[in-house]
């Protein structure tokens, strides 16, 4: 692990639009034209125009290139243009590579995106069903074979081993479950807007893989999601307070894989996160209790207890209780088990409407958000933070 200090990055870029399409089950339309709208819609919001932008960033598993993503949306000449791996776990690091872009004089207006129709059309619920021969691929090839097919099937594994190891029962994960769509049911974005659950429904759900239950599991999603990155000096001049990047963050633990990283010496964390907690604490000089809101990727309900574990805001073993007992407000739009799941990106909308005070769930004087990506994989992170 690296023992570098405290980064450059800090205070020298802004999330300054968001914008996105309807979250459904069924856009009705192309991933291009979610992207699109979403893009525009964040443009707007930020007061900007398509010729303003200079770079974008995307997931590599995203099917609308940059390129075409511009000339649909009638943008000029690119700077940069980038592109992050591992499926949620790019998430921030989209932030991140157009902050970095942003401070070094590279570009000078970043949008951020990502649009997918993932539930009427490619599910990745659905697991592995083809593969092209990869390294990454290898790795996966020690476990399909015995049935471990689906990421749910993956994630249930680390979760068995989380429960054995603190004696703990499955009712640890429906408290992430209940508090996620009790925000989503105040939240008219949401799919589960109007529709709250209790301990006893997620109980009573069915068994997806043991000891994963079915509120126990994210949504699959149609729609897209879109940030515009600029510098805190341009955002000042635009409509919305400036969301500040006080730090940003990628890990990646020793051992890792891309969700069954098995062979670790612990199941019962995510070393990933550690690293990008260790990264983001020493770079915005804040600790667990400086932060007002926890958006945290929500893709599984057990890997929000490790993630509280890995930053520090509880003990080992001891989130189920943090979270029953509300210590820190999470997710307050819902999360991907309440109001969508895109990979993230609408959890760092949400992280900018609790800074600029306009969240459906607004915390009262929320001044400093965390935000996380996609857990069981290579992951990133962020801490937005008001202007000054």
């Amino acid at each position: 692990m690296s023992a570098r200090g405290r980064d450059l990055l800090s205070g020298r870029a802004a999330v300054a639009g968001i914008g996105a399409t309807e979250f459904s089950k069924d856009s009705g339309r192309s991933e291009l034209r979610l992207a699109v709208e979403a893009v525009r819609a964040a443009l707007d919001d930020a007061g900007l125009t398509p010729g303003d932008v200079d770079g974008l960033v995307t997931f590599t598993m995203d099917t609308s290139p940059e390129i075409t993503v511009a000339q649909a949306c009638g943008m000029g000449d690119l700077s940069f243009f980038s592109r992050v791996h591992y499926g949620g776990g790019a998430a921030c690091a989209t932030v991140l590579q157009a902050a970095l872009a942003v401070a070094a004089g590279v570009a000078e207006v970043v949008v951020c995106y990502r649009a997918f129709n993932e539930r009427s059309g490619r599910r990745f619920g659905a697991g592995v069903q083809h593969r092209e021969p990869s390294a990454e691929g290898a790795a996966l090839g020690w476990a399909l074979p015995f049935g471990l097919l689906t990421p749910a099937s993956w994630v249930a594994m680390a979760a068995q081993r989380y429960l054995h190891r603190y004696g703990l029962t499955p009712e640890a994960f429906g408290h992430v479950a209940v508090v996620a769509r009790r925000y989503a049911a105040t939240n008219p974005a949401a799919h589960f807007y109007g529709r709250p659950i209790t301990l006893a429904d997620h109980a009573a759900s069915r068994w997806i893989v043991e000891p994963l239950r079915l509120l126990d599991c994210c949504q699959e999603t149609d729609g897209g999601q879109a940030l515009v990155v600029t510098s805190v000096e341009r955002a000042r001049d635009l409509p919305h307070p400036p969301a500040v990047v006080a730090a940003a963050a990628q890990g990646a633990g020793r051992g890792q894989e891309q969700m069954t990283s098995f062979y670790r010496d612990d199941l019962a964390g995510l070393p990933e996160t550690g690293v990008v907690a260790r990264r983001l604490w020493r770079t915005a000089g804040l600790g667990p209790g400086d932060i007002d809101v926890g958006i945290l990727y929500d893709h599984f309900t057990p890997f929000v207890l490790m993630q509280l574990e890995e930053f520090g805001f509880c003990g080992r073993g001891e989130a189920a209780d943090f979270v029953a007992e509300e210590r820190l407000p999470l997710n307050t739009h819902g999360g991907q088990l309440g109001e969508a799941y895109l990979h993230g990106m609408n959890g760092i909308a949400e992280g900018v409407r609790q800074v600029r005070g306009t969240a459906v769930n607004q915390v009262p004087g929320a001044s400093r958000v965390l935000v996380t990506a996609g857990t069981g994989v290579p992951t990133s992170g962020l801490v937005l933070t008001g202007d000054g």
